[in-house]
């Protein structure tokens, strides 16, 4: 089934182009396979390596906004002798990891992409780089609005005769947890568009479903965020407009293929 009606192509090239991909040994699809891998392994070990001297500093921007909420005397501690190097390296890997993202998609690309159609390779590459946007806008928002907001939260909720200490290893695996979690979250209009355009489900069908699916938002935020309604809502609704925002695209590619 075809995901949007366009302009018929040649289909002699389309078979040919499959042709050739199916003729390929299994060997040769490992052997491919490999060379990507160690492509996607090597440009994030150079970014590691190369960001592994600002470590320390990656690791103070990460806890400026736990820093900015801390009383006077406090500050953050290390309960593990090897927390000081472990939780910067950890976080190096990371960013370097984020980095190299859009190499690593591109690289997975350039795997499947023989084995697509070309009206396929059409639609697939505005969704890849979609996804690739979305997932840092969702970091970024986590990092400068949820984040401080969360902070803020739990600082002022805790009793006076309590000085928040936090580790620095226990407040690295918060943020990396939340970081991922707002940018999956934010894959939402990615993920409505393929269900929409695969023919899974329609437009109309997620309007009409649309109630169950707000109160799904909110049920999933319970489960996956800090234990306070804060969090809940600040990861729900920004999950109830990218709904709307793939709904809206979704109807514009249906009247397109309606038209077309």
């Amino acid at each position: 089934m075809n995901l949007l009606s366009t302009p018929p192509e040649p289909v002699g090239s389309q078979q040919d182009e499959q042709e050739q991909f199916a003729q390929m040994p299994l060997t040769s699809h490992l052997m491919e396979l490999r060379t990507r891998l160690m492509r996607i392994l090597g440009i994030v070990l150079v970014l590691f390596f190369v960001m592994l001297p600002f470590a320390n500093r990656l690791y103070e921007g990460l806890s400026r906004p736990l820093r900015a909420q801390l009383p006077a005397n406090a500050t953050m501690i290390a309960t593990d002798v090897t927390a000081t190097f472990m939780a910067p390296f950890k976080l190096n890997f990371f960013i370097a990891l984020m980095i190299a993202m859009p190499y690593i998609l591109h690289q997975i690309w350039q795997f499947v992409a023989p084995g697509l159609y070309s009206r396929e390779k059409r639609i697939a590459i505005p969704l890849l780089l979609s996804s690739i946007v979305l997932f840092y806008v969702g970091i970024a928002f986590a990092y400068f609005i949820t984040l401080p907001a969360v902070l803020t939260f739990f600082i002022h909720a805790a009793p006076e005769t309590v000085a928040p200490m936090t580790d620095i290893n226990s407040y690295l695996g918060f943020c990396l947890k939340l970081f991922l979690v707002f940018g999956l979250t934010f894959e939402v209009p990615v993920a409505t568009l393929l269900l929409i355009l695969a023919g899974i489900v329609s437009v109309e069908t997620l309007v009409a479903k649309r109630r169950y699916i707000i109160v799904g938002c909110f049920f999933v935020s319970m489960f996956i965020t800090p234990p306070d309604a804060l969090s809940m809502a600040m990861l729900a609704i920004p999950m109830w407009i990218l709904f709307e925002t793939g709904l809206f695209f979704g109807r514009f590619l249906e009247k397109q293929r309606t038209h077309s």
